[in-house]
């Protein structure tokens, strides 16, 4: 084989490498998210979690606080602050979720009561099923 023969094979298989290299990124940012179709429920029991208390669970791969409310029922929030993305914490004698990196503050609605959080926390459907608890 000729030396300008093996460089121009040599430069066709560097070039295809190269535009396969950049175009698989943009394939799979061009294509639709497949979350939808991971969705799961999550199963507990209504006894798990008293009156007032709550508890720490992940629910597709999201950290979840649920939270027994005296006279209002279940709620499941994200325990991922909407400022920088650090878990919040339930203060139960404050009903309060503290985030610990910048004092980020949420009522137990999830809304934002003071600090940088730009919004509220996600909330994730959560229905009573007899003796059970179902989110999502």
């Amino acid at each position: 084989m000729k030396r300008r023969k093996f460089l121009k094979v040599l430069l066709g298989l560097l070039g295809s490498t190269i535009v396969v290299t950049l175009a698989y990124p943009l394939v799979k940012f061009l294509a639709p998210p497949e979350a939808e179709s991971k969705t799961r429920k999550l199963v507990l029991k209504k006894s798990e979690i008293p009156a007032g208390e709550a508890k720490g669970f992940t629910f597709n791969n999201i950290p979840v606080i649920v939270i027994n409310r005296p006279d209002k029922g279940f709620i499941a929030l994200s325990r991922v602050c909407t400022h920088l993305g650090c878990l919040v914490t339930y203060e139960r004698g404050k009903r309060i979720l503290l985030c610990p990196c910048h004092a980020g503050m949420y009522d137990i609605e999830g809304n934002v009561v003071s600090g940088p959080p730009p919004k509220p926390l996600q909330k994730f459907p959560a229905r009573v099923e007899g003796e059970n608890l179902v989110i999502g």
